[in-house]
């Protein structure tokens, strides 16, 4: 046996304990398969040890999210049990005197989503919160919701959402002020406090447990009805296909359909129930090529009018229509597209509620890496405008808020409901519209050539960079900011806005806006989920018929596209 430097016998020492408080056998006989190796120096397996030990997951305004593994790097129980823990030190603390604080609890269909849910609970529980488990796998909107229904200080839901299969992650909402959003700043540096000093102060054996409550039925049952009063009584029945990408969507989806009163939509029968394996799929995220193929196959012979699919928690919608110059014989809408529609239809929506003299109130909001359309829309509208950072935990505080939405097909619908994109929700107001759009004789394609025709085509496009090495994301942002680009494939750079020390109304965050020439405009930041830079770039055409609008928006997004490519690759 070679002799261990002190380094690795330190994060060997650090393995065996973490064994030695780890209740779940499958990820302590993983780790100490790979001590054991690592002890006769094996190499692969030391650097294994420094990935998982070296650095902690770190929890932030996006809670937890990650691999299924062992190791203070990785999602797992005793993680899970100390950010529990540390959740309900954050509650207590902040808990007006003499009352006690509470939590709900929910979680999906991925590997263990209920074991971490049950862990937290009692765990919450033994702490002193009151803590309420609902009463099986749902979707991430009905924990939303419950928040807010039941009132509590906190909510924990237990998803990794479209991540690869053995992630899984740890969102946090919080009630009261807060009004069931997700945490944001300074809330999640507080409670990743606590959760560092349980950690490095108590093994999970040593936190005590609690009896918690388990949510009635009649959680799910209010969601449902609330949901369904986001559509009027359907004036046509659309054909439509629906996937629930083996995630937990279809049952309460169903359940709203129904109770809104649309017939029931055909369904992709290997994707509908809940299977962590998520088999037909290599990423179950419908934005991933592929990942919708299956529910085209099932429009072709549904002669469908509209797809569905919500992704795996189905807090996310994305919509399909048919597209005769498509090899699948159907389109998926963008984010955007999907975005601008709903967010219209909500304007109108506004202006119908209030007729006269004065006209609608309230907020059409959007991150400011999604479409500039709905600012247009806002205008025309007379209603208040607002971007902000990315992520519903921003969105959902925009002041007097009727709708919002990101990109990344998220679609906020009935705030008043649910302070949280809504794949739910958000599938019954398209499906609205889509039947309203059949009674009258039209499709959603002539519908997004009504908006152009009204609003100017606003095209986008984004770039993708994953990478292995974190480091690179950096170098690129910081090669962008000393290195400004003059052009971008030609096109005139107006001005740069670096929002690292906050910009205007927005708060700090890495993300460079490059306004362009012509009404083009770039976003670069890291993906705060993912180990990407995402480079969203839109552009608009307004002048001429919709198609010569619609030709000049998608060519300078290309050119755009392409510039950018350049630039990024360095």
């Amino acid at each position: 046996m070679s002799q261990l430097n002190p380094v690795d016998a330190e994060r060997l020492a650090l393995a065996e304990a973490w064994i030695a408080q780890d209740p779940d056998p499958e990820t302590r006989a993983e780790l100490s398969a790979i001590v054991e190796t690592a002890r006769s120096g094996d190499p692969a397996a030391s650097a294994d040890l420094a990935d998982r030990f070296d650095t902690r997951l770190a929890f932030g305004t996006a809670g937890l999210r990650g691999e299924i593994a062992a190791g203070p790097n990785r999602m797992n129980r005793v993680l899970v049990s100390q950010a529990a823990a540390g959740l309900a030190a954050y509650l207590l603390e902040h808990a007006e005197p003499g009352t006690t604080p509470s939590v709900v609890v929910g979680y999906d269909g991925r590997k263990n989503s209920a074991v971490f849910a049950r862990d937290s609970a009692a765990i919450m529980a033994g702490a002193g919160v009151r803590a309420v488990l609902l009463p099986q796998m749902l979707p991430t909107p009905v924990l939303a919701f419950a928040v807010r229904h039941l009132d509590t200080s906190a909510g924990v839901m237990v998803t990794a959402s479209h991540n690869p299969p053995n992630d899984n992650g740890y969102k946090v909402y919080l009630g009261g002020a807060d009004h069931g959003s997700q945490i944001v700043a300074p809330a999640d540096a507080e409670i990743a406090a606590h959760i560092l000093r349980v950690a490095e102060s108590t093994t999970v054996p040593e936190l005590p447990r609690g009896e918690f409550e388990t949510a009635p039925e009649s959680v799910i049952d209010e969601y449902v009805r609330q949901t369904a009063l986001v559509a009027d009584a359907p004036s046509a029945q659309p054909r439509v296909v629906y996937t629930a990408m083996h995630g937990v969507g279809w049952e309460t989806t169903a359940r709203v359909l129904a109770v809104a009163g649309f017939d029931a939509p055909a369904v992709v029968d290997d994707q509908i129930s809940p299977d962590p394996a998520f088999p037909t799929v290599a990423f179950p995220n419908p934005e991933e090529p592929g990942a919708m193929d299956l529910s085209f196959a099932r429009a072709r012979e549904a002669d469908a009018e509209l797809v569905i699919a919500n992704d795996p928690d189905a807090d996310r919608l994305a919509v399909a229509i048919p597209d005769a110059a498509s090899t699948e014989g159907y389109r998926r809408l963008t984010g955007n597209e999907v975005g601008l529609l709903l967010g219209w239809r909500a304007a109108r929506r506004a202006a119908a509620a209030a007729p006269g003299e004065g006209g609608p109130n309230g907020t059409l909001a959007c991150s400011i890496v999604s479409s500039p359309g709905l600012e247009a829309v806002a205008k025309a509208y007379g209603l208040d405008f607002q971007a902000t950072l990315t992520g519903f935990k921003w969105i959902s505080r925009a002041p007097g808020l009727v709708f919002g939405f990101e990109e990344a097909l998220g679609y906020l619908v009935n705030p008043e409901t649910v302070r949280d994109k809504d794949g739910i929700s958000a599938a019954l107001a398209f499906l609205s519209l889509a039947a309203d759009l059949k009674a009258a004789g039209k499709t959603v394609a002539d519908h997004l050539d009504e908006f152009i025709e009204r609003f100017g085509c606003h095209a986008s496009a984004q770039i993708s960079l994953r990478v292995t090495d974190l480091s690179r994301i950096g170098e690129i942002m910081a090669r962008l900011r000393a290195e400004p680009p003059a052009a971008v494939d030609g096109i005139r750079v107006e001005r740069i806005e670096d929002l690292v020390d906050g910009f205007g109304a927005l708060p700090p965050s890495d993300v460079l806006r490059i306004v362009l020439e012509g009404g083009g405009r770039v976003m670069v930041r890291p993906s705060g989920t993912e180990p990407k830079l995402k480079v969203y770039i839109d552009a608009v055409g307004t002048e001429g018929s919709v198609a010569e609008r619609r030709a000049a928006a998608t060519d300078a997004v290309a050119r755009i596209e392409a510039g950018m490519r350049e630039l990024i690759a360095g």
